[in-house]
């Protein structure tokens, strides 16, 4: 591993996982590619101390830094300042990566110059359940570029991401004011700015999907946070016409979603709120479900039975 001049830096932003942590670095410091720095960002974590008897024993193999919170984005941007690697590699501290990880993810580069990032597949490690990789749930086809993400054909995880330092330099570092999807927002952003991405099949990286704290637990407010980005990029990019078509029919589709799943939270307290927001929803969505949903709300709006079976479907997500 390389301290002075290192190729890669590998970034980890720390929040609350502390009990998560070393199974990550240990990972990271496993890696058959061995020409790299680790940056561990402890971003005004609530467990420092924990945190940091837990890092005692990487401290000769880390730098670490520690700061009021700013978010992961702003975590990241810390580092990525701090970094003195030509790439950057990312994984969430409460992720891991296979032992090829790294020396995969080079190899790409090094088969084509022209590419600036690159992604790869993951396990989703859960509680329980049976394992699934994220491409199962998460597909990527055909060539990734700024309309196929925009599209959700192609979806990045983070923890499996190695990119040109000066690519995300370019593209203006992780926008701190988001709360949730900065990453979404950043692959939109190099992608825009003419970064070549491209992935791998197989899968490189475990994600740890079992957190109740983690930020993609909130389906509403992941969708909310996914339709603001979409918004953000139709107004702040010298976007195309055809791009800007795309990204305000998107936008749309996801507002309308995100409605829906608003609407299920209202669902057993407020009805008729839920019934408005289902409607405003299926003035896009036009889902004959989602129209005997508002339908029965309108005609029983208190009834328990309606209620629940309206609930129900809602909440196993068949509906949309």
């Amino acid at each position: 591993m390389s301290k002075e001049n290192p190729r890669v830096s590998v970034i980890i932003p720390a929040y609350n996982t502390a009990e998560l942590i070393a199974a990550c670095l240990d990972s990271v410091l496993g890696q058959t590619f061995t020409d790299f720095e680790v940056i561990v960002v402890n971003d005004g974590s609530p467990d420092t101390a924990q945190l940091e008897e837990v890092l005692r024993p990487y401290q000769e193999k880390i730098v670490y830094i520690r700061q009021e919170n700013k978010r992961a984005a702003g975590a990241r941007n810390t580092a990525i300042r701090r970094a003195r690697g030509e790439f950057l590699a990312f994984v969430d501290s409460d992720d891991s990566w296979l032992p090829d990880h790294l020396a995969s993810q080079m190899k790409q580069f090094e088969q084509d110059p022209s590419l600036g990032l690159v992604y790869s597949d993951a396990f989703l490690i859960r509680d329980a359940g049976r394992p699934k990789t994220f491409t199962e749930t998460c597909p990527s086809e055909g060539p990734a570029n700024f309309e196929t993400l925009i599209a959700e054909r192609c979806q990045i995880p983070i923890s499996t991401v190695v990119a040109r330092k000066t690519a995300i330099v370019k593209a203006g570092l992780f926008d701190e004011s988001l709360a949730r999807c900065d990453d979404y927002d950043m692959w939109l952003r190099t992608a825009f700015h003419g970064t070549g991405i491209s992935y791998s099949r197989q899968a490189q990286a475990r994600l740890y999907t079992g957190r109740p704290d983690s930020l993609g637990q909130s389906r509403s407010r992941m969708t909310e946070a996914h339709w603001k980005i979409l918004e953000k990029a139709a107004q702040t990019l010298p976007l195309s016409d055809d791009q800007r078509q795309l990204v305000n029919e998107r936008a749309a589709e996801i507002k309308a979603r995100y409605l829906v799943e608003e609407g299920k939270l209202q669902l057993r307290e407020h009805p008729e709120e839920a019934r408005e927001l289902f409607a405003q929803a299926n003035r896009h969505l036009r889902l004959f479900k989602l129209s005997i949903a508002i339908r029965g709300l309108q005609l029983a709006p208190r009834s328990c039975s309606a209620l629940i079976g309206v609930w129900s479907r809602f909440r196993e997500g068949t509906m949309v």
